[in-house]
């Protein structure tokens, strides 16, 4: 009995993480970044869909981002006040000109 009670303990602690793609809006930080996340939904009424978007603070320890990457991040514990999101990878670097 005792081994299936572990088993399930371990089961809910081993959940996985809220994972989102955006793009980086700012890099002014230290090791953080200011991610905006776009979504699409339909309007209630007219039944059009309208684009809406998120930002989201991201602890991006190496400073690896620039403005205009596209970045995966994902949710973890509070960082600080504002940071609850951590940088997992760079999916596409911003063109320079």
């Amino acid at each position: 009995m005792a081994e299936n009670t572990e088993k399930a303990v371990s089961e809910t602690k081993d959940k996985r993480l809220r994972t989102v793609t955006g793009k980086v809006v700012s890099n002014k930080m230290d090791k953080t970044v200011a991610v905006e996340v776009e979504r699409k939904v339909k309007h209630p009424l007219y039944g059009k869909y309208m684009r809406r978007s998120t930002r989201f603070m991201a602890h991006d320890a190496e400073n690896a981002c620039n403005e205009g990457d596209l970045v995966l991040i994902a949710e973890c514990r509070p960082i600080s006040k504002n940071k609850s999101w951590r940088l997992v990878e760079v999916l596409q670097r911003a063109s320079v000109q």
